[in-house]
């Protein structure tokens, strides 16, 4: 009896037409992996338009996105979609950042840099009286 070989089937070619809100946020480069960026959606870290959103929404350009994470707060137009990471300089092609979160951004940078005292490097830890001197000087007794 001969052997009939059967093919693989060939996967339906992707549709850039809509794509996963956690594909797409791993794709533009907010989060590493894209079960971070599942898990920071349903954190509530995420919001579309303003709402909670769940992983699996479909993502259209247009919409505004707010990512918060340790380090940055940010809101973002979608531009374009994709469920393929590549390079940073063509992942900052899918979104573009509101001016007013700019704005923020930069002042929290500027606010944040003067809260820490600066010591020289290799100096170690402050010591127990040198923390208490430190704190009657920035006034946080």
């Amino acid at each position: 009896m001969p052997r009939t070989h059967h093919r693989k089937q060939e996967a339906p070619a992707e549709k850039e037409d809509g794509c996963r809100l956690d594909k797409w946020l791993w794709a533009a480069r907010f989060f590493k992996t894209r079960s971070l960026a599942a898990d920071a959606v349903d954190a509530g870290k995420v919001r579309i338009d303003g709402d909670r959103a769940k992983n699996a929404r479909e993502m259209k350009p247009g919409m505004r996105v707010s990512i918060k994470n340790k380090d940055m707060q940010m809101e973002v137009e979608v531009l374009a979609l994709s469920n393929v990471r590549r390079g940073a300089p063509e992942a900052a092609l899918l979104y573009r950042e509101t001016e007013q979160s700019q704005r923020l951004r930069q002042q929290a940078q500027a606010g944040g840099a003067d809260q820490f005292a600066e010591r020289d490097r290799g100096m170690g830890r402050p010591t127990k009286r040198q923390m208490r001197d430190i704190q009657r000087f920035t006034g946080r007794e």
